[in-house]
């Protein structure tokens, strides 16, 4: 079973997403699991307070070193080194992409996901997880552009991870990716679909029941 730590802010935007469709039935039937920690908990100030001034100065706000560094000792507590990993979201950091989303989901059981906010984090953070408390981490990007918070990315990394897990789709054949790669162009019914005067028609290839001349034009339409 792989289990999916989110540290956050905001953790009440992550659970309507979580419990429902594919997802939500994963967490159900027990193939997955997420556990949600709220930043501002590991905080030692009466304001509850995560974020400060950058040094050297500049605009905006950076998620301070030290409740990232009690959130990350209390969650990987007892978690065993080979088989986690901890994330940051970062613009900057490694673009996320299907191929490993298969790879992590092969090789860990739990994957830890930090949702950045602001103007990311102390940079001190990651020598603390890789020297202090000793386990890999990683920076992921979900894209080169810059989002208001990690929440979104997060997510993203979850549904697409969490539905290579065996058993969450239903049936292997549910994951097309892995036969025919990602955009594979897929129609259904009408046959013929009409609109103002001009009629768009399913490829013939594939209403011509020759399933090797289908299975061939699939891998020829999809992006490995």
């Amino acid at each position: 079973m792989m289990t999916f730590h989110i540290i956050t802010i905001f953790p009440k935007l992550f659970r309507p997403y979580l419990a429902e469709s594919i997802i939500g039935r994963g967490i159900k039937s027990g193939r997955i699991k997420t556990k949600i920690y709220d930043l501002r908990e590991f905080t030692k100030d009466k304001h509850h307070k995560v974020d400060d001034k950058t040094y050297g100065g500049g605009p905006g706000m950076v998620m301070g070193v030290e409740p990232l560094s009690r959130a990350l000792k209390e969650v990987l507590k007892g978690k065993p080194k080979n088989k986690t990993l901890v994330f940051l979201t970062a613009p900057a950091g490694k673009e996320f992409s299907n191929k490993l989303a298969v790879t992590w989901a092969k090789k860990y059981e739990h994957l830890v996901l930090i949702a950045g906010r602001y103007e990311g984090f102390d940079e001190r953070i990651i020598s603390v997880i890789k020297k202090g408390i000793g386990f890999p981490v990683q920076e992921v990007s979900i894209g080169p552009y810059v989002l208001t918070g990690g929440e979104i990315p997060v997510l993203i990394i979850i549904d697409a991870t969490a539905r290579q897990v065996p058993g969450i789709l239903g049936k292997s054949e549910s994951l097309e990716e892995s036969r025919y790669g990602t955009g594979m162009p897929v129609y259904t019914r009408p046959e013929v679909f009409k609109f103002k005067g001009r009629g768009y028609r399913v490829p013939g290839v594939l209403l011509s029941g020759d399933h090797a001349r289908i299975d061939k034009w699939r891998k020829s339409r999809g992006n490995k």
